[in-house]
């Protein structure tokens, strides 16, 4: 049996979240619709399966359902909210619509401390995050009770004497604070898995991978001074050194000084053949009198794939274009939750197909935070590997209006001031993300004896879990008139900074 776990997906918000917390115990897991057919199933031959929760009821006539034949694998199943009421329906136990609905924080009481609950005391009351509408109203024949709410006489079950399980409540939030100790019980207790998910295996496991994969030809990768391009480009050089040529493309909308340290980094650290176009004149003028956000990232896209192609046809002997695909963008195209609307266009979307080329994606099993930790067992700078999230198009979609290179110079060297002061105050390790924004309005201003009609900078930080929602970081009134007050000094062109305080949802992160 293979020593990982499989996670079957109805549809939740949250589903990734429990392959991250399956991870954090150096297990590893995959997601898979609930749909998927069982000889996939048996093909990953999984030590133990997890089900998620999901939006649907199990009272409606049509509901999510998995194959008939993984009741009959004979191995541990969790069950997540709709995975429970699933598991208890399945058994001959009952559901219905809840009297007390429940949503967000919750205390339950523990009746059994066994099991997946083995964690707590008997009659011990644990904070728990709920997230539903239907309960169970009978449990199923051979089931028992581990817990219970007010408003929900179950909140946990347990098979007597098979290794299925179920809660009502989401362990895989933060807001369940002792949910990682259930997920530990079940995977290295109940599964019986043991701890063999790290780094170091993973980059020798990926390492013999490339080599097999590459057998001939070079192998070309994008670097753009963002994580996963870095890690990339530094896990394919720990493979195979002698075929790694990268490519930089430097359009003018790159953090200050990014071109320069990627360079110094790559060439001179880890000895990599690195080639930068300086491409930004190019950008600029086509761009000219584009202010349309979506129009903007189509035109990027579409300018690096050519500029791109052209400088990749000029290296002979080219096989393989290798990407920083991560396991959220595997998982979003196995459509669990059917078509999604269109949100942004990626700039490196496709290039593959393009350049004609086989795709080498090292990443696609990770997380954002694993790809970090990789970067760190690479020898990656920390300073590289923590930077906050940038967008593909860079500073084009937080130039608000049209994107000039004058534009562009005020604002990087905005956010530069912002960054070091930030880093200094030790509130860069503490926000999600922050950045600056142009705003494409002029404000009256007074400087020395004169009037001024100058440019409005807004100053951008969030702290966030993962970035579906987040909240503006209250950064003290101090450090943000410290941080205004040097903007307007340092940056010609700027008489006014301003703090944005939305919060995501109803705004989102990025002002584009």
């Amino acid at each position: 049996m293979n020593n990982s776990v499989l996670i079957l997906d109805f549809g939740s918000q949250v589903t990734q979240l429990i392959a991250r917390r399956v991870r954090e115990l150096q297990v590893y897991c995959e997601i898979f619709p609930h749909d998927v057919n069982l000889e996939n199933i048996k093909a990953f031959d999984p030590a133990g399966i997890i089900l998620s929760g999901g939006p649907s009821s199990v009272e409606n006539t049509v509901h999510p359902r998995v194959d008939s034949g993984v009741w009959e694998l004979g191995i541990p199943i969790l069950g997540i909210c709709y995975g429970m009421q699933l598991i208890n329906v399945q058994f001959g136990g009952e559901v219905g619509l809840s009297e007390h609905r429940e949503y967000g924080k919750t205390a339950i009481r523990v009746k059994k401390a066994k099991g997946i609950f083995s964690c707590f005391d008997a009659e011990e009351e644990v904070a728990v995050w709920m997230s539903h509408g239907d309960s169970l109203d009978s449990i199923a024949p051979e089931f028992e009770t581990l817990a219970s709410s007010e408003n929900a006489p179950i909140v946990a079950i347990q098979h007597k004497t098979l290794p299925i399980a179920g809660v009502q409540f989401h362990p895989e939030v933060h807001h369940t604070p002792r949910g990682k100790e259930i997920f530990h019980r079940f995977v290295r207790d109940v599964c019986n898995v043991s701890p063999s998910w790290t780094m170091g295996n993973f980059i020798a496991e990926q390492c013999k991978i490339i080599r097999e994969q590459a057998h001939t030809g070079k192998i070309i990768c994008g670097l753009s001074g963002g994580v996963d391009s870095s890690v990339v480009a530094a896990l394919v050089h720990r493979a195979v050194p002698e075929k790694l040529v990268c490519i930089l493309v430097d359009h003018g909308l790159m953090r200050k000084n990014e071109a320069f340290e990627v360079q110094k980094v790559f060439e001179k650290h880890f000895g990599v053949s690195l080639v930068v176009v300086d491409a930004k004149e190019r950008f600029f003028s086509t761009l000219k009198g584009i202010t349309d956000p979506q129009e903007k990232r189509t035109i990027i896209r579409q300018l690096f794939v050519d500029v791109f192609h052209a400088e990749a046809k000029k290296i002979e002997n080219v096989a393989y274009f290798a990407q920083g695909t991560l396991y959220p963008d595997v998982i979003e195209s196995q459509h669990v939750r059917g078509p999604s609307a269109t949100i942004k266009n990626h700039h490196n979307v496709g290039i593959s197909d393009i350049l004609n080329l086989e795709l080498i994606e090292p990443l696609r099993e990770l997380f954002k935070d694993e790809v970090r930790k990789l970067g760190a067992e690479l020898d990656l700078p920390e300073g590289m590997l923590n930077r906050h999230p940038f967008p593909g198009p860079g500073l084009a979609v937080r130039i608000l209006g049209d994107v000039t290179e004058e534009r562009a110079d005020l604002l990087r060297e905005a956010d530069a001031i912002f960054m070091q002061e930030l880093e200094s105050s030790g509130y860069y390790d503490q926000v999600w993300q922050a950045f600056c924004v142009f705003l494409p309005v002029r404000s009256v201003g007074v400087m020395g004896d004169g009037r001024t009609y100058e440019h409005v900078i807004a100053l951008r930080a969030v702290e966030s879990v993962d970035a579906m929602t987040a909240d503006w970081a209250p950064l003290p009134h101090s450090l943000l008139g410290h941080i205004a007050n040097r903007i307007i000094n340092e940056v010609n062109g700027v008489n006014r900074v301003v703090y944005d305080i939305s919060s995501k949802p109803p705004a989102t992160i990025e002002w584009e």
